[in-house]
């Protein structure tokens, strides 16, 4: 048997017998390729929630790792008087490519456990777009 592959899916792969990503009948639901975190979730119609683990403070923005739990994304403003929020909203958005107004708090404005809420987007185009980023900062 090959070694087990490193990366997001090494933990939950424990019955080894099948390489492929079939599940139990969810597999006949979802196309193969469309394996979200359970972070990034739909919600009807059009919007998207986001769990986000925020780290303010940081020198920069930019989003540090991507698993099942949250999204950690380190944000370039100090958590006081809504700063932080107001820079994690600015920053997803430009992200995600979508207008400010789509993006907000659902809950935990007050932690740094955070749900944020996309609307009008799909969950294919959020996943790809943090994933993007968030490997171009893995490689740097």
């Amino acid at each position: 048997m090959p070694p087990a592959k490193k990366g997001k899916g090494a933990k939950a792969n424990s019955n080894s017998n099948s390489a492929g990503p079939t599940q139990s009948s969810s597999s006949s639901v979802k196309p193969p390729n469309h394996n979200f975190p359970s972070c990034i979730r739909s919600i009807p119609p059009s919007s998207v929630a986001i769990t986000i683990h925020a780290k303010p403070g940081s020198k920069s923005s930019s989003i540090t790792d991507i698993s099942d739990e949250a999204v950690g994304v380190q944000i370039d403003a100090p958590a006081r008087d809504g700063e932080a929020n107001a820079a994690l909203l600015d920053f997803i958005s430009s992200v995600l490519g979508v207008k400010r107004r789509q993006v907000s708090v659902g809950s935990g404005s007050k932690s740094r456990d955070k749900v944020v809420i996309v609307e009008e987007v799909t969950l294919q185009s959020v996943f790809d777009a943090l994933e993007k980023v968030s490997k171009s900062v893995l490689e740097k």
